[in-house]
């Protein structure tokens, strides 16, 4: 045998070898291997997809009109402060998307336009009108989707999910893909929550806390709102607290009366973990704040003693202790009815942070295991009649030559299911397409392959010159129509989401190893019948 035939089959071995390594986790052979193996070598495999494990697809919209106002709220709250510290007299409230500053004055409209250029002024009466300009409102809602799609990659990391789908669809949509998720309803929890955590100061002095019922039933809330509407100030707000009786498991809410303004909110945290009450054993939050909030959350509770400190997160007060003393070390608790589950997942949220805006939920469909398990199989079958069908095609018509090119069939199925397992790739329906065209484009070059060596030894020429010849022609005619697929699948990869992704990807690989295998292994097995072997006529 040739030096050079030599280390052909070689490097077609290793290739074998190293594909069945990277592939042997989906096997359950896998399950078998020593405890070494299964520590050292790979031991991910190919993935299943959405839609042949199961799970959930979600499609959120993103309200970005909600942070505009959360925006336009900021500005209140930054003016009030700048109109304070320069001395101007000025009432300056939110009325819709505007702000409105009831009297103005030079010196005054100079400090907003030089602190908040991003604002447009107009005058209104005696007064000024401030919108948020609407470059900014668009930058506004962009950079609102850009930091929910990365809180939730964030939660759902933490969640523990295998492979999930992630991405922007449109202006303000969020496409998530959750494979192999058992609990649809703790998932859609865990991704949709808001999770705006805030401390709010509990107004008891006020005439109005006195004259709030002690306790309403949950479904009452509204009709409490509407009746203390006119009363509450401006800036003041009720929410509820929900208490669940440990023994009936009956929910009553409190309506308490807080300052509208937070203390501090979430965006100061460093840690939220999951403990247990050493009295009852019962799971709460523990909290961190960050340098920044510890320093704030002792400024607060040194300054407001023997006054209540309501924790709230997404307008749901979770509890409202006394604060005893002053707090140091920037640590507090969440604690409420939770389970160990509902505990773990607001650790999560906290850690990960609060989304930006609220989420509206436009699609929710559940992937039932029964349904992965038909994909699998019709596509499983799919595969298997059509790979017997062009095995026998080609024996058939091609006799002798026909069986080299299955095997070069056979070496193109196993390099490409251990390259998407070397990649760890998520298997779909698409990509199973993509694997099946990526076979038929195999069979497809050894045909043209094979029509030249005939015309070859049409002509005259002896076997080894007439495969020589017919490779060497052949050779830029395959060349090119898997230049301009593997071109066509890039532009899928880029532009295309999810599934379409999955199809590009198998479809590459496919094409790339279709390269290999048609010019490198069904040539290697000519040239070694033609080099032990005196051959008079190629069975082709």
């Amino acid at each position: 045998m040739k030096k050079n035939l030599l280390w052909r089959f070689l490097l077609i071995g290793i290739t074998i070898l190293v594909s069945v390594v990277f592939f042997l986790p989906n096997t359950p052979l896998f399950k078998v291997m020593p405890a070494w193996w299964k520590n050292n070598m790979p031991s991910k495999g190919i993935i299943l997809g959405l839609d042949l494990q199961g799970g959930l697809h979600l499609v959120f919209e993103v309200e970005g009109e909600k942070a505009v106002e959360t925006s336009t709220d900021r500005y209140v709250y930054l003016i009030k402060e700048l109109f304070a510290k320069k001395k101007f007299q000025s009432e300056v409230k939110r009325s819709g998307p505007a702000i409105e500053i009831s009297q103005t004055s030079q010196e005054m409209t100079s400090a907003l336009k030089d602190n908040y250029p991003v604002l447009d002024i107009n005058s209104s009466g005696q007064g000024l009108v401030l919108k948020i300009s609407s470059k900014e409102v668009t930058r506004i809602k962009d950079n609102a989707v850009d930091q929910a799609l990365e809180t939730i990659r964030n939660r759902v990391d933490q969640f523990g999910v295998a492979e999930p789908t992630i991405h922007r669809q449109g202006e303000n949509e969020i496409v998530v893909q959750l494979p192999g998720v058992k609990d649809p309803r703790r998932a859609i929890d865990l991704v949709g929550r808001t999770a705006q955590l805030e401390f709010k100061l509990v107004d008891d002095e006020s005439p109005l806390a006195s004259e709030l019922p002690q306790s309403v039933a949950p479904g009452e809330e509204d009709n409490v709102l509407a009746q203390f509407a006119d009363k509450v100030p401006a800036d003041n707000q009720i929410l509820f607290e929900k208490r669940v009786n440990k023994e009936t498991g009956v929910a009553t809410k409190f309506p308490l009366l807080l300052k509208k303004q937070a203390a501090l909110t979430g965006n100061l945290l460093s840690e939220a973990k999951v403990s247990l009450d050493s009295r009852f054993s019962e799971p709460y939050v523990s909290i961190s704040f960050n340098t920044e909030g510890a320093k704030l959350f002792e400024e607060i509770t040194g300054a407001n003693k023997k006054k209540r400190l309501a924790i709230i997160l997404d307008n749901t007060i979770y509890s409202a202790p006394v604060i005893q003393e002053k707090i140091a070390g920037g640590n507090a608790q969440i604690t409420g009815s939770f389970s160990m589950d509902d505990a773990k997942d607001l650790s999560i949220v906290l850690k990960a942070g609060a989304l930006p805006a609220p989420l509206k939920m436009l699609q929710n469909v559940t992937v039932g295991p029964s349904l992965g398990e038909d994909s699998i199989q019709a596509g499983t079958m799919a595969g298997i009649i059509g790979t017997i069908a062009v095995v026998l095609f080609m024996i058939i018509y091609y006799r002798l030559s026909g069986v080299i090119a299955d095997f070069a069939l056979l070496l193109n199925i196993i390099l490409l299911f251990g390259a998407m397992a070397s990649l760890n790739a998520t298997l779909s329906m698409p990509g199973i397409a993509g694997i099946i065209l990526a076979i038929g484009m195999a069979v497809d070059s050894n045909v043209l392959m094979f029509e030249r060596i005939r015309d070859e030894i049409r002509s005259g020429k002896p076997p080894r010159s007439a495969v020589d010849s017919g490779y060497k022609k052949a050779f830029w005619t395959i060349f090119d129509a898997h230049v301009t697929t593997l071109i066509t699948a890039a532009v899928l990869f880029q532009f295309g989401t999810g599934p379409i992704k999955g199809f590009a990807v198998t479809l590459s690989l496919g094409v790339i190893i279709n390269l290999y295998t048609a010019l490198i292994g069904t040539k290697a097995v000519f040239d070694l019948i033609n080099s032990r072997h005196d051959v008079k006529k190629l069975s082709i």
